[in-house]
């Protein structure tokens, strides 16, 4: 199929799934809604179908427009979508900072760990005492029944408004790189400032996401766009590649989550 070119091959069963969507739409003129996607899913989705499409629109809400995770309606272009479309609800619980310390893997471990699957959780952070959860109004009743501890504190998820949701704007800070490839590890090498040798040892210990998810190819060529992040180093992304240099260098600008 002629749309597969512009995207990578590992992309193919997520596009093949808009395509779906896409059709379900303009047959049965419903919206349909989507569990939350990451920031490249949802690209993709817009890609697809298109900002000038004449029958269909797409929209993205994930709790604040901060959200990173969304969730999607798509939808006949005569449709007016509303915020409740999204069912996106807001879960809070408060935990003894003095006596436990909760990161954002504790808590998405817990979860799965019940058999919540990914797909129906938005943003998670855990800071201060305090748990916010975005998620699916379909598996909060489950949620709020079923998880009653993380890492052996207990703890109680209790429905909170929107409003109240924490919010923070990412701050991005730019760089403009010279680097002689798009290899994976020479990417990780130059953004991060390490060796060769320990850029390619991250990425073989699975501890490098590209487009969030693990990529164990030291060679896998990374393109404009792409949002890396390494664990324990932060994230970052391509936000453009500039030409090449008299030498054939590859010009990149790099941002780094601050």
């Amino acid at each position: 199929m002629e749309v597969y070119q512009h995207f990578r091959k590992e992309e193919q069963p997520f596009i093949d799934q808009v395509l779906s969507w896409k059709d379900q739409v303009e047959r049965s003129y419903i919206p349909k809604l989507t569990d939350f996607l990451d920031p490249r899913e949802q690209e993709i989705v817009q890609m697809l179908l298109g900002t000038n499409h004449d029958e269909l629109q797409a929209a993205a809400f994930g709790g604040s427009e901060y959200s990173e995770r969304k969730r999607m309606v798509i939808a006949p272009i005569y449709e007016s979508i509303t915020e409740d479309m999204f069912q996106v609800e807001l879960l809070e619980a408060s935990y003894p900072e003095k006596f436990v310390s909760l990161e954002h893997r504790d808590v998405m471990g817990a979860f799965l760990s019940q058999g919540v699957k990914r797909k129906k959780l938005g943003d998670i952070t855990a800071a201060d005492g305090k748990i916010h959860l975005l998620a699916a109004g379909e598996v909060v009743p489950f949620i709020k029944m079923n998880l009653t501890s993380i890492k052996k504190s207990r703890i109680s998820f209790k429905e909170q408004p929107l409003t109240s949701l924490v919010t923070e704007k990412k701050a991005w800070k730019e760089y403009d790189k010279t680097i002689s490839s798009l290899r994976l590890d020479t990417v990780v090498k130059e953004i991060y400032g390490v060796s060769r040798k320990d850029a390619a040892a991250l990425i073989q210990k699975l501890l490098v996401k590209v487009n969030y998810r693990v990529v164990d190819d030291v060679k896998f060529q990374l393109q404009e766009g792409d949002m890396l992040s390494v664990r324990g180093k932060g994230r970052s992304k391509i936000t453009a590649i500039r030409g090449r240099t008299k030498k054939d260098k590859i010009k990149m600008t790099a941002a780094i989550l601050q």
